[in-house]
């Protein structure tokens, strides 16, 4: 083989390597014959470096799909316990809302009741204070009408005993 020339690879240097080597055994030439063994070698192995190349790329790019993959299953994770984190501070918030609500009308009623109840208290004590003062003025009528009699009685008793000394 001369020193400048070029081998090739692949199946088109595998056919080269042959003929090399069928013309180097028919013209009895041992170097040539080498020549054509070495370049089909040579090819084997080119195709076999291409092969394992090729190979490399797909398992990389299989690689790369199943990185991008867990990349989206990671962010399709994460945008999952956003939108369950964000529903819980939602449901959260109406819980409060609604027990606000709840507790405005629950203190509502108890104003109501706190203001019927204080009314009752206010109706009764008006009550008491008309019947007291009805009773006052009986009791001042009727002292009136027992002074008056005394004063009648005092007046008779002076008519029939003018001089007695009372």
């Amino acid at each position: 083989m001369a020193g400048n020339e070029r081998i090739f690879g692949g199946v088109v240097g595998k056919a080269v390597g042959k003929a090399k080597e069928a013309v180097g055994s028919a013209t009895d030439d041992d170097d040539l014959v080498r020549e054509g063994r070495l370049q089909q070698v040579q090819s084997d192995a080119a195709q076999e470096a291409e092969e394992t190349a090729r190979e490399s790329r797909a398992r990389e790019a299989r690689g790369e799909v199943s990185e991008r993959q867990a990349q989206l299953e990671a962010e399709q994770r994460r945008l999952s316990n956003e939108l369950e984190a964000e529903q819980r501070e939602a449901r959260i918030e109406r819980d409060r809302r609604e027990a606000e609500q709840r507790a405005r009308s629950a203190a509502a009623g108890q104003q109501a009741d706190a203001e019927a109840h204080l009314a009752a208290e206010q109706d009764r004590a008006d009550e008491s204070v008309r019947a007291a003062e009805e009773a006052r003025v009986r009791a001042a009528e009727e002292a009136n009408r027992k002074e008056r009699a005394a004063h009648e009685a005092e007046l008779r008793a002076e008519r029939l005993d003018p001089t007695e000394d009372r």
